[in-house]
């Protein structure tokens, strides 16, 4: 059997499994603003998202110098000019995500979509980039929330997503990722044990090398650090008048408290504590 015909024979079962499995793909609707990259048996597709988070930035507070840089890197990015792939680390609930969710606020009437990837999928980026290449539109990828166990492999299709195999990586797609951990792997010491000392260079053991790897392919690096209570309390103060309450004496009061049983200060804690405290004053004023 010729190299031709059994590809052709290839193509006509993979088409038959996909059947199986699944049935049809559903068609992508380029319409939408926000997508989820699921998966129907052996293919994947884009679930429009219609209502989708919308966050403005006046509403992320203590992170000024980020949110210049991912505008500056953004704006480019819609503009058609070079931009970078962004990874966000840091601490808890400082708006890391928050922050990816208000480029598309900013920018979606120029043109830009979010395609939201779970960590469970990222075997499939390869594929999602070659459905969006070519379209006129400009799409962020969000990988949220990313870290890798040892022996997990799922990291090396975000490696080939971010720096492309033979194929050339689409210009219409930016990668926005945010996670815990700096290098996105578990990082430990018998790994620097294995370093080596050639004259006087350290020549990092290949095991440091390889998780180094990954977080160096995100041309953008941004850090996210613990609120100060000056800044907590800035936010919870923004978030109590937008839900119609205002930070008196004692509301300070009780969002200092309200951080201490919560273990640290951030933005979502000063948004869930005004949550809490405009929801109870509303209730006695009634």
């Amino acid at each position: 059997m010729s190299l031709d015909i059994q590809q052709q024979v290839l193509q006509q079962l993979a088409r038959i499994a996909d059947a199986l499995e699944g049935g049809a793909l559903p068609v992508n609707d380029w319409q939408a603003s926000a997508y989820r990259w699921r998966r129907q048996g052996a293919r994947g597709y884009l679930q429009p998202v219609p209502h989708w988070h919308r966050i403005a930035l006046d509403d992320l507070h203590s992170i000024e110098p980020q949110k210049q840089q991912m505008l500056q890197n953004t704006r480019q990015f819609v503009a058609g000019r070079p931009a970078n792939n962004v990874l966000l680390t840091g601490s808890r609930g400082t708006g890391k995500s928050s922050l990816i969710k208000a480029m598309l606020t900013t920018f979606v009437d120029q043109g830009l979509r979010l395609v939201e990837v779970d960590k469970s999928e990222l075997q499939d980026l390869p594929e999602l980039i070659e459905q969006l290449y070519g379209r006129p539109e400009r799409f962020i990828v969000f990988c949220d929330d990313l870290s890798f166990d040892e022996g997990d492999g799922s990291y090396k299709a975000l490696k080939v997503a971010l720096d492309g195999t033979v194929t050339a990586p689409g210009e219409n797609v930016l990668i926005y990722a945010t996670s815990n951990r700096r290098h996105l792997v578990p990082e430990y010491f018998e790994d620097n044990a294995r370093s080596k000392l050639v004259g006087e260079e350290i020549h990092p053991a290949e095991a440091v090398e390889d998780k180094i790897a990954l977080s160096e392919r995100f041309g953008l690096w941004l850090s996210f650090y613990p609120f100060d209570q000056n800044e907590y309390l800035a936010a919870a103060a923004h978030w109590l008048q937008h839900f119609g309450a205002v930070m008196d004496e004692a509301a300070r009061q009780q969002a200092l408290l309200w951080a201490l049983s919560r273990g640290g200060r951030s933005g979502r804690v000063a948004w869930q504590f005004a949550r809490d405290y405009a929801g109870r004053q509303s209730g006695v004023q009634s």
